[in-house]
């Protein structure tokens, strides 16, 4: 977000260095070494020149720090997820409505993946007619090794369908046109190791708008062996056409990212798509400046987080892993 931002054209004043692990404090710096640290957060906050608040701090405490800055007329930009519960949502929603603020959350896997914007240009000159359908893929790397304790407690990071799965959400709505759906089914499991049988390693989703449907699935099962940390998938099926993100990594063998195969009326295509530059942060700015939505709707916003929640309250366990609490299935 940081790196976004100076990109089109903001200035940084400085970071608040509170983290819960200092690997990813050590790595901030080096990447950022001219940027101040300032201790106290209320400084920046409440600072009068300040426009902008990013926040990537543990998912359980984004909203009230988003909050807080919005009262103090900043806007704000938040990595995923943006709140936890139904509770932070109600509060954020109300907090917007009263103050006017802007409250985006930095949805990267649309956001800052050139192949998607490649994908919402098709779309949108018709290629492959009218999308009715998405199947968005989530998967993960573990990594359990550099994870801090919080990323395993629930509480902290809001389940996996309120956590990963909101990118998905965030998809479908946007290439389908689609400004609300219904959840149809949901589930949660646990399928890895017993050192943390709470810790949901696999959700999937099944939900449905007006005029699509959808199928999302998230996992932290990334083989060791890939290139990358996830081989994250999109498919998008039109009434004259499909088109299949790649992209972090095809597994076909071609090198690199953002790979975008399309099948339409012409024939068959694939397009190298990772110097398709991006446009969000240009737009958030732009946004902050004159007062509009063209980054993101805020109406967009909430319900992605609200349809995100939903899921994962219904989410039912699946049978046969591990239930919070309980020992591992045999």
């Amino acid at each position: 977000m940081v790196e976004g931002l100076l990109a089109a054209g903001a200035a940084c004043v400085g970071y608040d260095p509170a983290t819960s692990d200092a690997r990813v404090l050590a790595g901030f710096e080096e990447r950022f070494p001219a940027l101040t640290k300032v201790t106290e957060r209320r400084r920046l906050i409440e600072d009068p020149t300040v426009d902008v608040v990013v926040c990537a701090a543990i998912p359980r405490d984004r909203a009230a720090i988003a909050v807080e800055a919005m009262r103090h007329g900043k806007d704000v930009m938040v990595d995923k997820p943006g709140v936890t519960t139904i509770a932070q949502l109600v509060e954020v929603e109300a907090c917007v409505a009263e103050t006017g603020r802007i409250f985006s959350i930095c949805f990267s896997e649309r956001f800052i993946v050139p192949a998607t914007l490649v994908a919402e240009k098709l779309i949108g000159d018709g290629t492959i007619g009218r999308v009715i359908q998405t199947i968005g893929m989530g998967p993960h790397r573990l990594n359990r090794q550099i994870r801090p304790d919080w990323f395993f407690d629930t509480t902290a990071y809001g389940g996996i369908l309120a956590d990963i799965a909101s990118h998905q959400i965030d998809q479908f709505l946007h290439f389908t046109g689609s400004r609300d759906a219904q959840i149809i089914a949901s589930s949660v499991g646990h399928f890895g190791d017993g050192e943390y049988p709470g810790f949901q390693d696999f959700g999937d989703i099944l939900l449905r708008s007006e005029g699509a449907s959808g199928y999302i699935r998230v996992d932290w099962f990334t083989a060791d062996g890939l290139s990358n940390w996830g081989d994250g998938r999109l498919f998008i099926l039109g009434t004259e056409g499909t088109i299949e993100l790649r992209k972090y990594v095809d597994l076909a063998g071609r090198p690199g990212t953002d790979h975008v195969f399309v099948v339409d009326r012409q024939g068959t295509r694939y397009i190298e798509a990772h110097r398709e530059p991006l446009v969000y942060f240009d737009r958030f700015l732009t946004d902050v400046r004159d007062r509009t939505e063209t980054a993101m709707r805020q109406d967009h916003v909430f319900a992605v987080c609200r349809l995100a929640l939903q899921a994962q309250a219904d989410a039912s366990y699946l049978t046969g892993s591990a239930r919070p609490g309980h020992p591992e299935s045999s």
